[in-house]
C-alpha cells in the first residue's frame, strides 16, 4: 500500500517494471559505490533509501558531513518524482535542506514523496530518520524533465526480474 497522500494508480506491471528499472539505475550510478545504500521505489510518487553512516562520512568534528544529508535527501526526492516520468531522466534544478540533528553512525532512512507537477517541473520532498526514529534532516527539491532518455542510460532497463 502506498504511503499516505500518494496515489496507488498505475501500480500495474508497466509501473512496476519502471520502478524496478529506476532501482537498477540507482545501483548503476558510480557515485553510489562511495555510499552503502539501497533504493526502494514504493509506488507512484514514493521512494525510500536506506544507508549506513560510518566514520568515513565524518567532518572534522566527528559527525556526518552535510554532503551525506544532501545526497540522500536529493536522491529520495528525485526518485519519488521520477516515478511519474517513464521516458526522461529528471534533473535537480534546486534543493533546499534543513539539518535538525547530527548523526554519527548507523542506519538512516531517507523517505521521498512527490508533491506536485506532472508536465515539465516536479516538486518532491524528503526526510531523513535515524535509528532512534528521530528526524535528522528534511528537504524539498525541484526537478525538471531533461532531454536524456531513460532508455539510453546504463542500468535503466524495464525488463522483468
Amino acid at each position: 500500500m502506498p504511503p499516505e497522500g500518494v496515489s496507488s494508480a498505475g501500480q500495474g506491471s508497466g509501473a512496476s517494471l519502471h520502478y524496478r528499472a529506476l532501482e537498477r539505475l540507482y545501483r548503476s550510478a558510480p557515485v553510489n559505490a562511495l555510499f552503502r545504500s539501497e533504493l526502494e521505489v514504493l509506488g507512484e510518487g514514493a521512494s525510500r533509501l536506506v544507508f549506513e553512516v560510518t566514520q568515513s562520512c565524518y567532518h572534522a568534528a566527528g559527525a556526518a558531513h552535510g554532503t551525506i544529508y544532501f545526497k540522500m535527501l536529493d536522491d529520495a526526492a528525485f526518485y519519488a518524482a521520477n516515478t511519474l516520468v517513464t521516458d526522461r531522466f529528471l534533473l535537480t534544478t534546486s534543493f533546499n535542506l534543513h539539518f535538525t540533528k547530527p548523526v554519527r553512525i548507523g542506519r538512516v532512512i531517507a523517505e521521498g514523496k512527490w508533491i506536485s507537477g506532472k508536465r515539465r517541473v516536479y516538486v518532491a520532498e524528503s526526510r531523513l530518520v535515524d535509528e532512534e526514529g528521530d528526524e535528522i534532516g528534511r528537504g524539498t527539491g525541484t526537478f525538471m524533465r531533461s532531454h536524456i532518455p531513460l532508455s539510453g542510460l546504463p542500468g535503466y532497463s524495464p525488463v522483468k526480474d
